[in-house]
């Protein structure tokens, strides 16, 4: 009953962290990085602003609702170390979660002290808000592993990677185009929020992409056509890998659906100018993407693959 609850709680603390992406990308997408100034922890110089803007809202929302995943986490940790024995992965996932959940705070922190917020258009801002998205999917996944490892099938295993296996051989590089995928999907959302277009323009869509990469053009507007042949090629390889991987048929099967769905967004995101309720979505896909595919290399390393599938070599 102990390790059902803490499961459950696990997966509450992932859901919380969902959101509170998804708020955060809220902030960037209504331009309310800047709603609280350049002040961090506090918001305009206090700790709770009197008569708050719609951004101010928006932005001193997103620190609240972030700042209350920290005790959430930190009960996490508390509880994996009295339930479970030393050598078990949830009790090293939980603290990988705590520590990208620090490095998380800091990314926010920097973004709003250096002022890479709102109508900022630097470089600086896309490189930084192109590892934040990184860290958040680390952040995602050791999460995930909490409660996935605290589940009463996977309970009391240990993580031992086994590099050499066809699990890693064909998910390894899945991983890598998926943190690129990210890092250029960032960027990207970005620019859409800073430069927002259409393909639909009187020039025709051979002529808008000439100006999208013509030399004139902002690095944020240049680097759009980036993020969809990353995207495609990632998903292209994902879709011959995934069969690949005998025992975990189920699971790879699950994984295409939400390949295919999320290449599907990605391409409407483009068509509709990206609108903010589909940028979300698109974030939530990428976001179950991403820990779909961490999840069945984890799994690749730490379970016997089932019985009723011949066994991988």
């Amino acid at each position: 009953m102990s390790s059902s609850r803490f499961t459950r709680y696990a997966w509450f603390v992932l859901g919380y962290l969902a959101l509170v992406i998804l708020w955060g990308a809220w902030v960037r997408i209504s331009g309310s990085g800047a709603g609280c100034g350049a002040h961090w922890p506090t918001c305009n110089g206090v700790v709770v602003p009197l008569n708050p803007t719609l951004e101010t809202l928006i932005e001193y929302t997103h620190r609240l609702t972030s700042g209350l995943s920290l005790p959430f986490v930190f009960v996490l940790v508390a509880w994996a170390f009295k339930r479970f024995p030393a050598g078990v992965g949830v009790r090293g996932a939980t603290l990988g979660t705590l520590f990208f959940l620090l490095t998380e705070a800091a990314l926010g922190a920097g973004l709003v002290k250096f002022e890479l917020v709102a109508g900022d258009t630097s470089v600086a801002r896309a490189v930084t808000a192109s590892f934040h998205l990184v860290n958040t999917f680390a952040l995602s996944a050791f999460s995930a592993l909490a409660a996935w490892w605290s589940m009463p099938r996977h309970s009391g295993k240990a993580f031992a990677p086994r590099f050499n296996n066809a699990g890693s051989a064909w998910l390894l590089p899945a991983l890598v185009g998926l943190i690129l995928t990210s890092m250029s999907g960032a960027i990207t959302a970005l620019g859409d929020t800073l430069f927002p277009t259409s393909i639909f323009t009187e020039q025709g869509l051979m002529a808008h992409v000439a100006e999208q990469v013509s030399a004139t053009t902002h690095f944020l507007v240049q680097l759009r056509i980036v993020h969809p042949i990353v995207a495609v090629l990632t998903s292209v390889y994902l879709l011959f890998a995934l069969p690949q991987i005998q025992g975990f048929e189920r699971h790879g099967r699950w994984t295409t659906m939400l390949v295919v769905s999320q290449v599907a967004f990605g391409f409407l995101n483009i068509v509709l100018a990206a609108p903010a309720w589909l940028q979300l979505l698109h974030l939530l896909m990428a976001l179950g993407v991403w820990l779909s595919v961490f999840v069945l290399w984890v799994r690749t390393q730490s379970e016997t693959p089932s019985p009723t599938e011949p066994a991988a070599p």
